[in-house]
């Protein structure tokens, strides 16, 4: 059996589905690494999927020192025994299948959630595929890969993880799905699991879909009103069939590494160092993953600094060993060549200056040839020498071609860009959009660039790009309206934004408030990050409205 402790799992609770719903602080990470600690000391393999690094304190003991954790193998963050990269989901699956491994896959060093779910798809559809015997396992924050309203790009990774939810048991895969935003994950997945355990829960959303779980098994709902005054691991147990009783308990405290809790009187720079493993082969899983270790290291940024920085060293060590060069004697002047020497100097400035003049003058009034100049440019043929005696042929030139967009600078190509695929756009906007900071210098210089080649028009509050413009960039195609330019900008934006932004598009056309949006982003509403997420949004015109009452803009919507 395995001991939660008032509450115990028979050991066919591998191949089971469970959910572990709470707020944040309510103790759910414990939970579900009390039930990992009792798996592995059964025997039973699971693997952590951990987006967020919060698991790697299962290598060490309750006061994070070697000796007391278990011997996991840890993929990919900061404490990993093997790297990861994006493309190395079927390996990853393949290795713990064919090895029977209990390991965390730590996805908290990938660059984006994008990279994170590429993973994630091909690493589940591949356990789905080829795993028969018993595995279980734990994923957390379960809503951003089994979302209520999945986009376009999540849509794949959904079904893949609903099979498991689904159909894995006939294929020897359990699973523990962990969140505490329990409005936002499937309710079609969640209904589906066949035990629920319930920590503390304040949200009125998160306690609906709490209860909708509990409609569609039939269970009781008069406890759901305690559900905001359970304790921290204080927890409700629906479990109609596996266990056949509703209860009220406390999950034990776990004996491994609280590694995901807040950290209290840290000292600077103090780190805490993950238990050494036993019993797990770490060269053989290497020698396998070597291709994927390779790649994956090749990418890592702190690699790279290191070996930038022994770079550094060994020129600075050239250097010290060059032999200095030989001090080499002025000769000194007289009086009648340092004369000389200046006259010929001052005129020589003089003449420089003509020219620079000169130049002046030529950039003022060959302005307009140049402005059409940026938009073509003319070929000629090659030089024909001309027989005197001859009669006069005539000069071949070859016809006009309109210019590449490599005249510009960087800033100024990218706000035309910016301008190509949203449409009109304020300056600030199109700053945003580019990736610069919109009261910088650059960008008003660039702006300046643009309007004297043509390529824009309007105010710094309204700009359009002109058919110039969009001739100059005409690899660049607009961005379609909908879903993929609301997808295009959620692969953008912070978390905070993103996650805000989701809220309003699914209220669409209704209005929804910032309090109402941040609550079911789990986010404190009155936090500053919040308000400026908001703020953001509005900057770039994809919310409107008051914080009482944010709209979408009606372009994002399909």
């Amino acid at each position: 059996m395995l001991s939660l402790g008032g509450v115990k799992l028979p050991l066919e609770a591998v191949t089971q589905t469970f959910g572990l719903l709470a707020v944040r602080g309510a103790g759910k990470t414990n939970a579900a690494r009390v039930m990992a600690e009792e798996m592995f000391d059964v025997g039973l393999p699971f693997v952590a999927v951990d987006p967020v690094g919060s698991w790697f304190g299962l290598r060490a003991g309750r006061d994070g020192k070697p000796g007391g954790g278990i011997p996991i193998v840890i993929f990919g963050g900061d404490h990993g025994d093997i790297p990861l990269e994006r493309g190395g989901g079927q390996l990853v699956a393949d290795t713990i299948i064919e090895q029977r491994l209990s390991c965390v896959v730590d996805l908290s060093g990938f660059e984006s959630e994008v990279a994170k779910k590429d993973f994630l798809l091909a690493f589940a559809t591949r356990l789905y595929q080829r795993n028969r015997d018993p595995l279980h396992l734990f994923l957390e924050e379960a809503d951003e890969y089994i979302p209520q309203k999945p986009m376009r790009d999540e849509t794949r990774l959904l079904r893949a993880w609903e099979n498991i939810v689904r159909r894995g048991r006939s294929r020897g895969l359990g699973m523990t799905m962990i969140t505490q935003r329990s409005a936002a994950i499937n309710k079609n997945v969640l209904t589906q699991v066949e035990t629920l355990f319930t920590l503390r829960t304040t949200g009125p959303q998160d306690r609906k879909a709490i209860e909708a779980w509990v409609q569609y098994n039939d269970q009781s709902r008069e406890i759901l009103e305690s559900l905001s005054g359970l304790e921290n691991g204080e927890a409700w147990v629906w479990s109609p069939h596996l266990l056949g009783q509703t209860k009220r308990f406390k999950f034990r405290r776990s004996r491994t590494f609280d590694s995901g809790a807040t950290p209290k009187n840290v000292k600077a720079k103090q780190r805490q160092k993950p238990a050494t493993l036993a019993d797990v082969d770490i060269e053989g899983l290497r020698a396998q993953m070597s291709d994927t270790i390779e790649r994956a290291e090749a990418d890592d940024p702190k690699l790279l600094k290191r070996r930038i920085r022994e770079l550094e060293h060994a020129l600075e060590a050239a250097k010290r060993a060059q032999p200095k060069p030989e001090r080499v004697e002025v000769p000194v002047l007289d009086e009648q060549s340092v004369k000389a020497f200046e006259l010929v100097d001052q005129r020589l400035r003089d003449v420089a200056a003509d020219i620079k003049a000169a130049w002046a003058d030529w950039q003022e009034s060959t302005l307009p040839i140049r402005q059409t100049a940026a938009n073509y440019q003319v070929k000629l043929g090659p030089v024909v020498v001309v027989d005197p005696q001859s009669k006069p042929r005539k000069a071949e030139v070859a016809p006009f071609h309109r210019a590449s967009s490599t005249g510009l600078g960087k800033c100024a190509r990218t706000i035309l860009v910016a301008l190509r695929q949203h449409g009109t756009l304020s300056l600030t906007q199109a700053a945003i959009c580019a990736g610069y900071a919109p009261k910088s210098g650059g960008v008003r210089n660039a702006a300046g660039e643009l309007r004297a080649a043509g390529h824009i028009e309007g105010g710094n509050n309204s700009l359009s790009i002109t058919d110039q413009g969009k001739a100059a960039i005409s690899d660049v195609d607009p961005i379609a309206e909908g879903e993929e330019l609301a997808m295009w900008w959620l692969n953008k934006l912070s978390k905070a934004e993103r996650e805000i932004l989701k809220r309003v598009i699914a209220a669409y056309p209704g209005s929804v408030s910032l309090r109402e949006a941040a609550d079911w982003a789990g986010y404190e509403p009155t936090s500053g990050g919040v308000r400026n997420a908001a703020g953001k949004l509005r900057t770039l015109d994809l919310i409107t409205g008051s914080n009482a009452a944010m709209t979408a803009n009606a372009r994002l919507i399909g």
